[in-house]
């Protein structure tokens, strides 16, 4: 009896291919919204490309695609889709919006753009437990935080975009919520109440309640408090 795939088989393997890819998509209607200035739409798009990377690991799986269709690499498409969804678009959408003042606005787009591409070249991007070393290549949030969730100066906005853009190269432990081997139950938890929240905020902007900005502030707390445990005194 033959071991060989199955046409059916290759065809959901190269559907969860097509689905990853799909999140080029989303990233194309948030530039056409950015380049519109209709913020709410272009973070939801990009929203929508969060959830296919954060879902597409576990169709893999299932479909075993690495088996069924080895010859196409779908870790190389998620690299290409996530440094789209994560970083590129992420600056543009920085760039265009006002989150700092005009003299600082290409300058630090380029800041975030090339300290992206050094992390995604460094070894152990993600170490062998699991966590990502440094701040992960997560602009998205960044602007996200910056033009929904808090009100801070344009100067203020430009002190935390070089913060983070060092901090994406100093040794600290951030959790991978999917993959998390300590507090798994909690941290996953906390993900979905922040992935619930985030939309809600962007679908309230610009006056979200008080509330949604409560649960955004702290599950920032939990996964900052996270990040600083695992990595000092977690031993």
């Amino acid at each position: 009896m033959s071991n060989l795939p199955t046409f059916i088989q290759k065809s959901l393997a190269l559907t969860v291919h097509i689905f990853t890819a799909s999140g080029l998509l989303a990233a194309f209607m948030s530039i056409l919204a950015i380049q519109e200035k209709n913020w709410p739409a272009a973070m939801l798009w990009l929203l929508v490309c969060l959830l296919i990377d954060g879902i597409d690991g576990t169709f893999a799986r299932l479909f075993r695609v690495k088996e069924v269709l080895p010859e196409i690499d779908g870790k190389t498409i998620d690299y290409v889709v996530d440094f789209a969804t994560y970083a590129i678009i992420p600056a543009y959408f920085f760039h265009e919006s006002e989150i700092v003042s005009s003299e600082w606005k290409l300058p630090l787009t380029f800041l975030i753009l090339l300290v992206s591409a050094l992390y995604y070249g460094k070894e152990g991007m993600v170490s062998t437990d699991n966590y990502f070393i440094g701040f992960p290549v997560l602009w998205n949030m960044v602007v996200f935080y910056l033009l929904f969730a808090v009100n801070f100066s344009t100067l203020i906005n430009a002190i935390l975009i070089i913060f983070f853009a060092v901090l994406h190269f100093i040794p600290v432990k951030f959790a991978y919520p999917s993959r998390a081997s300590r507090l798994k139950i909690p941290t996953l938890l906390v993900s979905i109440i922040f992935l619930t929240a985030v939309p809600l905020t962007v679908l309230y902007y610009p006056t979200p309640p008080i509330w949604l900005i409560g649960i955004l502030h702290l599950t920032l707390v939990y996964y900052a408090g996270l990040a600083i445990w695992d990595t000092f005194f977690d031993n």
